[in-house]
């Protein structure tokens, strides 16, 4: 019998201020245990975010042009460096409880990381992680090799690897072992989107997508496949709000 119970919540298109403003009150609700733990799946209006460890430089585009293009910018508390948000990308905010037994960032974002890697697998990728360093948390796809992720020990091995693309970025804040922000895989997101930033200040890889590699996807369904993944990954039992 799983030991959890996810509530899981499809908000479709949603403007990111929206979007965090509920993930904090969901959070104040979940440490005083006034929810249960909480997944939202949806996708944002294109947006430019700012996590702590931002550098500005890596924002290209000028105001002027960004505000022309219809592009948000906001700073937000989750780890990591600037990245971008929009249509075709699955977002996935957890509002979980990691107590009393996953109280482990690093496995946290390992668990976010295999979420991502089961949905790739799911459309005939093989994604993996560059392992031992931050700079590159996150999911990758080995362009040249596409259904089969180099096995690597440790970044240091990444050097014959420079057609790998990041496909899922990762960025979380804790409070009291209650998780919000999370993950967003690139499902059928226009790239060119990415070239206003330096994505995740990573300038000698490139993103890729699902679309982008030839898969065909729609983010609604891959939606539906990630609640079933964070319930198997979590033990628990998800079920969808009415």
């Amino acid at each position: 019998m799983a030991k959890r119970s996810i509530t899981a919540r499809w908000l479709g298109r949603v403007e990111y201020g929206k979007a965090h403003d509920l993930q904090e009150q969901l959070l104040r609700e979940r440490i005083d245990q006034k929810v249960g733990d909480t997944l939202l799946l949806l996708e944002h209006d294109p947006v430019i975010t700012l996590g702590r460890g931002a550098n500005l430089e890596h924002v290209v585009v000028s105001d002027d042009e960004r505000e022309r293009l219809g592009i948000g910018l906001y700073e937000t508390g989750r780890g990591g460096d600037v990245t971008f948000h929009g249509p075709g990308q699955l977002v996935a905010y957890p509002i979980f409880d990691l107590r009393p037994d996953r109280c482990d960032v690093r496995k946290y974002v390992r668990d976010l990381a295999e979420i991502m890697i089961a949905l790739c697998k799911d459309h005939g990728l093989g994604a993996g992680v560059v392992p031992n360093d931050p700079k590159y948390v996150g999911v990758w796809i080995d362009r040249d090799s596409p259904t089969e992720w180099p096995q690597m020990t440790d970044a240091a091995e990444l050097s014959p690897f420079r057609r790998i693309a990041k496909i899922g970025a990762i960025g979380v804040k804790l409070s009291r072992w209650c998780t919000m922000h999370g993950l967003a895989l690139n499902v059928s997101t226009e790239m060119g989107m990415f070239d206003r930033i330096v994505p995740c200040g990573i300038k000698e890889l490139g993103v890729t997508s699902l679309v982008e590699m030839g898969k065909t996807a729609k983010v609604r369904a891959v939606a539906d496949l990630a609640a079933k993944h964070f319930g198997e990954r979590f033990g628990a039992k998800v079920q969808w709000e009415a």
